[in-house]
């Protein structure tokens, strides 16, 4: 029953994986210099006005990183079924946990560090200076949101945000 539950946590695992690949490539989903719900950098072609010529090198750029991406879906995929296998029926073994939540740290920071490859090779090899400054502009209003949010959030008149696992 354990190892039927582990199939079916690893294949619903890989499809949230596979989708959120998906979503990576199309550039919806996830943050990047738009802000929430515009993608890795969904935000271009509204508010930098791409031309079709960068929108090709960006979906070049994006398509270049997508192997390297989908490997590190992958493993985060396993590691998640590994985390349920290893709490499934209240089990519990700091050890092993520790050790899989150190593997999760590591696959984020994968992911973290490719993201901002992508964004930096759109950003110096796509955008004009005009585009960078106003990719600086957005950029800068994000901070400022994270900032006005932190700072309500240390004054008690905001909640914390919560983390859904």
């Amino acid at each position: 029953m354990k190892t039927k539950l582990t199939v079916v946590a690893s294949v619903l695992a890989l499809l949230l994986c596979g989708a959120t690949i998906f979503a990576y490539a199309q550039g919806h989903g996830g943050e990047g210099f738009g802000g929430p719900g515009h993608g890795p950098m969904g935000f271009l072609a509204r508010d930098l006005n791409l031309t079709d010529a960068q929108k090709a090198q960006v979906k070049s750029i994006m398509q270049a990183n997508k192997a390297s991406m989908k490997t590190v879906m992958q493993q985060m995929a396993q590691n998640r079924a590994a985390m349920l296998a290893a709490t499934a029926n209240g089990a519990y073994d700091p050890v092993k946990i520790q050790a899989l939540a150190t593997q999760r740290a590591q696959l984020e920071a994968a992911m973290t560090v490719n993201r901002e490859s992508v964004q930096h090779q759109i950003y110096t090899q796509v955008f004009t200076a005009d585009q960078q400054a106003k990719a600086e502009q957005l950029r800068a209003q994000q901070i400022n949101r994270i900032n006005e949010r932190q700072q309500k959030i240390a004054t008690g008149t905001e909640a914390a945000p919560t983390s859904h696992q």
